[in-house]
């Protein structure tokens, strides 16, 4: 067992399937050395989403609903890198990270929700964990989702 599939087990995380792709794109692509793995939404092991997850985020919503969303689709980001890869112990390094939140209105919590997403990476490689990373608010995401998470990560061959 990989070193960071057993990090996420300590979390008590497994690793779902990595989603198939709903349109005309791949869930992941190689290019040299880099992986860009297309936005995930944090469907759960059912491949579906959680109530909560769906709608926007306003001034009244809760901080730990869009974390927690957050680190499911960081999850699911997880689960296609180690579809495409094989071994996520063959990351080099999490380079970049991108979180899209739905809001209607104000939330002004996106930076500490996406903490969800950056925490989790940092807890499943350590170091190579730490990331580069941008964080919006948009008008809408696919499902009516609150997020949808991608990421880059540098790639030992």
């Amino acid at each position: 067992m990989s070193q960071v599939v057993e990090r996420l087990a300590k979390l008590g995380i497994v690793l779902p399937r990595a989603a198939a792709p709903v349109a005309n794109y791949v869930g992941a692509q190689k290019s040299g050395a880099l992986l860009f793995v297309s936005g995930q939404l944090p469907l759960g092991p059912d491949g579906k989403l959680a109530p909560e997850y769906v709608g926007k985020l306003g001034a009244d919503a809760k901080l730990e609903t869009a974390a927690a969303a957050a680190r499911q689709a960081a999850i699911n980001v997880l689960a296609q890198a180690q579809a495409a890869l094989g071994d996520l112990d063959r990351v080099v390094q999490v380079a970049r990270v991108g979180g899209f939140f739905a809001v209607d209105g104000r939330f002004d919590s996106l930076p500490q929700a996406m903490n969800g997403a950056s925490d989790l990476f940092a807890a499943a490689f350590g170091e190579r964990g730490r990331h580069a990373r941008t964080t919006v608010g948009v008008a809408f995401l696919p499902l009516f989702s609150i997020v949808e998470v991608e990421a880059i990560f540098e790639f030992a061959p």
